[in-house]
């Protein structure tokens, strides 16, 4: 059985004609070529999946496409093809090794930031924790996420 359904993502609006049982990250990946939505466990366990729906962090490989519907979807596409100021904290603090867990982390730091700007570096590392990345220790991504957030307490 086919279904048709409607997908904002990264803004732009999307027809599509998909099996109900479709996950969100497959059909990112496959049908519109989102590659950055990366899928790691299948499990909801590492992260790599992360994209934002409605602004909230959450993992495509647990959502069936067909629950989108009607969401805005942030994939890290959205971020632009030049480094935004998240991206460049990463790379000034080598928070990125091999790169698989990078874009689920950058997802799941835009919706944490947009939602809690006056993070600390304490409440940051609470959040990373829900992502695996088996490289870098974290230390860095903290570093990355809490430099990201006062730079943009300081731009307000």
């Amino acid at each position: 059985m086919i279904q048709l359904i409607e997908l904002t993502v990264n803004g732009e609006r999307h027809d599509l004609a998909i099996e109900p049982r479709r996950l969100l990250s497959d059909v990112l990946r496959h049908d519109l070529g989102l590659t950055g939505t990366h899928v790691g466990c299948e499990h909801g366990i590492c992260g790599a999946c992360t994209v934002l729906v409605d602004g909230v962090p959450a993992r495509a490989c647990l959502m069936f496409a067909a629950q989108a519907e009607g969401c805005e979807i942030r994939t890290v596409e959205s971020l632009g093809s030049g480094l935004n100021d998240l991206q460049r904290a990463f790379s000034e603090h080598h928070a990125l090794q091999c790169g698989f867990c990078t874009p689920g982390f950058l997802m799941l730091a835009e919706g944490f930031l947009a939602e809690r700007p006056d993070a600390n570096e304490e409440e940051i590392r609470e959040v990373v924790a829900s992502n695996l990345c088996r490289c870098t220790g974290y230390q860095t991504i903290v570093e990355a996420i809490t430099a990201c957030a006062a730079r943009r307490r300081a731009a307000r």
